[in-house]
């Protein structure tokens, strides 16, 4: 089990920082980056394993009667995002190390701690081959970016961001639980390998559009596509080696992930390849308007993120083999170019404390070499040759021009890369290279470890733009045979002469260039026009959690009033209802039949609680009423031994004595008479609810009792009870092994009402005179 030995490594290395930060010190980055580094080097070393198509399959037995295994698959697409997942993980972890060098090293070994957990959880989804086992991860990917967003507690906007972040992705999250189990119950299996073989079938079953809507939901959340895309901007309030990793290079990838995954399983869903182009499409254009408006450094970042997301949700929606090579291709690019980007305004915000572009200019001659980083990386966002991202933008034109779609998918592509290019020129050149309006004070300089990861990460867009059939071929090429599932053969090269693509990047370079010298000028009209942004914005998320809030508190108000008797009221006749409306949809009201001799004890027995019950309703005197329920308990205990359960009437009887001693100890610390405060309308309302809640009970027993009694579920306890659980006591094997840890929590509750019983009625020893 390589797979599971892998994650239970990350953990461990997770668990391990928070208590080695103090003795490590600002060693502490480097040091734990040697858990995600050797991840790294051993999905390197599978490469040659999964060329071609090949698998490494691992599963394990978790929930046998439910057909969920710890499935892991290891193929190409998912070793693509391993290697991402470990290998950038190295440089945030070395860069997060640096971040927090003059934090207390508890700070910064939680941080680290909070990384090293998320690559846990990323790489269990990437992995998982069970839809369940992956939902438990994608899951425990949003709890953890929440931590992660919100780590900086003390500010309100991390707060609100984090929070905002956990109820849009944990929302859509749910709704891909729905979809999952309702591919579960379609085919009988949650194995991802398996629904692959059998997507006709799926694609043929009544439940394929709630399975779809669902899917796409669960995506689009994830990744940021309109219309919930205003998240991710927002959490940027992470700090910055958060959102280098979370928010550019793998977490906001998960959707992508998703959605290539199933493209072959709803390829032949004509509604999934179109909905993926427009919203894709939509989801670009809104991310480009907000980065030319947008005036925070990782702001804009941000919203360039959006934009790269929308393009591989569109290339994921179209047709054909070159669309699969794009797709893989733009995910590698952006991942190397964004991450250094983000760590270079990390760096640039750190050292000066100001997060506003137009505030800040000339920092070159004082971090010279992360405006070198700087320049690489966004020279590989702008898609110019030898870069990675060049490359990049070939095949999305390529794919597009291959495509069945019409003109205006490819001139929208045209625009958002254009406006990619602008950005990339105003965050390389006007925090470094540009005079600031003001001069510009530094706390620090550059650190070895601040400056490792924006480095490694734009040289190595360079190589893999200068020699991409060495570097890009070995990853895109797996890859790509992986979601098509047949063998894909990719030729990359840097130069392909005078073609249709080379033309759309250089249109997309001049109208870029046109943008950047005028991006004062579009920035001041766009932050005027604010229907776009009003529009797709969250002002309509703040509007529906105002509105959910709202209903919280008027339902609060109305049932949480200090009204013992509304809250018993509530209770009873919620119950009368269910059981009423179960009794008659059943027809448990006709068929009535007498069962038996009329058993005379037990008749005697009952007449006796019938009168301890309606004297605890009579009674003004509250110790008399707990007498008399203490009497209707008794009776209840006397009738399980006469039928036979005399381990049941013992406990009844134990639990009678112990209600009746405590209150009565209860009362005798406060007046043990009532006066009446119920009005007559509220106690004719409280005797017609009883008489309710009687009646519906005496129906659904007697309906019970008329009906043969179905022994299978008592036979099956009696044959098996020994057998599996070794136990000869019946009872006891039901509590203790079938029951389990609903027993425990049964104990549990009795212990703590214990407690709180005995802290309510001990008696503080009385202080000696002098004393």
């Amino acid at each position: 089990m390589q797979l599971l030995t892998v994650l239970i490594v990350a953990l461990g290395a997770a668990a391990c920082a928070r208590p080695l930060a103090p003795v490590l010190g600002r060693m502490t980055g480097v040091v734990l980056a040697l858990v995600p580094f050797a991840l790294f080097v051993y999905f390197l070393s599978q490469l040659g394993a999964v060329a071609g198509g090949n698998a490494l399959i691992e599963t394990l037995s978790w929930a046998p009667s439910l057909g969920v295994d710890i499935g892991f698959r290891l193929d190409g697409f998912s070793l693509l995002f391993a290697l991402l997942i470990t290998g950038i993980g190295t440089l945030v972890v070395i860069y997060a190390g640096a971040y927090y060098a003059e934090k207390p090293a508890s700070e910064g070994g939680r941080f680290i701690a909070f990384i090293l957990m998320f690559m846990t959880a990323m790489l269990g989804t990437v992995l998982a081959d069970d839809l369940i086992v992956m939902f438990v991860f994608w899951e425990a990917t949003s709890l953890i970016s929440f931590a992660l967003i919100g780590f900086d507690a003390r500010t309100y906007e991390a707060r609100r961001a984090a929070l905002q972040s956990l109820l849009v992705t944990g929302g859509g999250g749910l709704a891909l639980f729905a979809g999952i189990l309702l591919i579960g119950a379609e085919l009988g299996t949650f194995s991802f390998s398996e629904v692959a073989l059998r997507a006709d079938e799926l694609v043929a079953s009544p439940l394929m559009p709630a399975i779809l809507v669902l899917v796409l939901v669960g995506a689009f959340t994830k990744s940021a596509q309109v219309p919930f895309q205003f998240w991710l901007p927002n959490a940027m309030a992470a700090p910055t080696p958060a959102s280098a990793y979370l928010h550019s290079a793998t977490m906001v990838k998960l959707g992508v992930y998703l959605l290539a995954r199933f493209d072959e399983i709803f390829a032949s869903v004509p509604a999934f390849g179109t909905t993926l182009v427009i919203a894709g499409s939509l989801t670009m254009l809104v991310a480009a308007f907000e980065a030319l408006r947008a005036t925070g450094y990782k702001a804009v970042l941000a919203q360039s993120t959006v934009a790269s997301l929308g393009i591989l949700v569109m290339l994921i929606g179209l047709d054909g083999e070159v669309a699969r090579v794009a797709t893989i291709g733009f995910i590698i690019a952006h991942a190397f170019y964004k991450a250094a980007l983000f760590f270079c305004a990390g760096t640039v915000i750190h050292a000066t404390g100001i997060a506003g572009l137009r505030r800040l200019g000339g920092l070159a001659r004082f971090l010279p070499f992360t405006a070198a980083a700087a320049v690489l990386a966004s020279l590989s966002m702008a898609g110019l040759p030898p870069f990675a991202g060049f490359i990049a933008k070939e095949f999305l034109f390529e794919a597009q021009l291959e495509s069945g779609w019409s003109v205006v998918p490819i001139a929208i592509a045209v625009i958002v890369n254009a406006v990619m290019v602008a950005v990339a020129g105003v965050v390389a050149l006007k925090p470094f290279f540009v005079k600031p309006e003001r001069d510009v004070k530094l706390k620090h300089g550059e650190t070895a470890g601040m400056l490792a990861g924006p480095f490694v990460l734009a040289l190595g867009g360079i190589a893999m733009g200068i020699a991409p059939n060495t570097m890009m071929r070995s990853l895109v090429e797996p890859a790509a045979s992986a979601l098509g599932g047949e063998r894909v053969d990719v030729s990359i090269s840097l130069w392909h002469g005078l073609t249709p693509m080379l033309a759309l990047s250089a249109a997309v370079v001049t109208i870029g260039a046109l943008v950047f010298f005028n991006w004062r000028t579009i920035h001041v009209t766009l932050r005027r026009q604010r229907l776009i942004h009003d529009l797709f914005g969250d002002r309509g998320y703040q509007k529906v959690l105002d509105f959910v809030l709202d209903m919280a508190q008027a339902s609060t108000r109305f049932l949480q009033n200090g009204d013992q008797h509304r809250y018993t009221a509530v209770v009873l006749a919620s119950a009368v209802f269910i059981v009423a409306f179960g009794v008659i949809v059943g027809s448990g009201m006709s068929g009535f039949s007498a069962v038996g001799e009329m058993n005379v004890p037990v008749l005697i027995v009952l007449a006796v609680a019938v009168v301890g019950g309606f004297a605890a309703v009579g009674s003004r005197s509250l110790i008399a009423a707990v007498v008399a329920v203490g009497i209707v308990g008794f009776a209840a205990a006397i009738i399980f031994m006469l039928n036979g359960a005399p381990d049941l009437a013992l406990t009844q009887f134990s639990a009678e004595v112990l209600l009746v001693l405590i209150l009565t100890a209860v009362l005798m610390r406060i007046p043990t008479s009532r006066e009446q405060s119920r009005t007559i309308g509220e106690r004719r309302f409280d005797l017609m609810l009883s008489v309710a809640f009687g009646i519906v009970i005496f129906v659904g027993v007697a309906s019970m009792t008329s009906s043969p009694l179905d022994m299978r579920l008592s036979e099956f306890f009696a044959q098996s009870s020994y057998v599996d659980a070794f136990g000869r006591n019946v009872v006891n094997v039901i509590l203790v092994d079938y029951r389990a840890i609903d027993t425990l929590g049964e104990i549990a509750v009795v212990g703590f009402a214990a407690i709180g019983v005995w802290a309510l009625l001990r008696r503080l020893p009385a202080r000696k005179k002098g004393s």
